[in-house]
């Protein structure tokens, strides 16, 4: 076989398609100022702090000669595109990113973007959700985005009010309890 059609190095610098956002075509990326200030500070660490570590460590092991079986220059390179991969996607969520300040609502009677409620499920149960952005989800602290099926069916519900929770599990009624807003 031709030398031409052979490759002489097995690892690619491509990392493939760029990053998609998080969020469905045509939908806002709304953050709490927060949550915004967190993005922006990750971004931060890997383009002061991180990438420029492992720019220098790939940079050594680059000197050091063989690089088909130097691990410390294969998994450098690797890591770099991972981070480059992860400051593409925190530059594009930052771009398109609409902060809303949760503690500006004037409406507090009724559940919208930043509320954090208390209802309870129909065995009478109480839970607490916070309605965040897309990029400030965390279950296990109990942070919500605002296009799940529990946000949508709590968006403009008042204390008192039984909503419908629409999941694939079935359909559940939830009364609200409270709603709260950060001062």
């Amino acid at each position: 076989m031709s030398k031409a059609f052979v490759r002489e190095d097995t690892e690619s610098d491509d990392d493939g398609p760029e990053p998609k956002t998080a969020s469905p075509a045509g939908v806002k990326n709304y953050i709490t100022p927060e949550g915004l200030e967190r993005l922006r500070g990750e971004l931060r660490d890997l383009l002061k702090i991180e990438r420029p570590k492992v720019v220098e460590v790939v940079s050594w092991a680059a000197g050091n000669g063989d690089r088909s079986e130097n691990g410390d220059y294969i998994y450098g390179k690797k890591r770099l595109r991972e981070i480059d991969h992860r400051i593409r996607f925190l530059t594009g969520r930052i771009e398109i990113a609409q902060a809303v300040d949760p503690a500006r609502q004037k409406n507090r009677d009724r559940v919208f973007f930043g509320a954090t409620v208390i209802y309870a499920n129909s065995a009478d149960e109480e839970n607490t959700v916070t309605i965040v952005g897309i990029d400030e989800t965390d279950l296990d602290k109990g942070r919500v985005s605002w296009l799940s099926p529990i946000a949508r069916a709590m968006m403009k519900a008042e204390e008192g009010d039984r909503v419908e929770l629409h999941s694939p599990g079935g359909t559940e009624s939830l009364r609200i309890v409270a709603i709260r807003y950060p001062d």
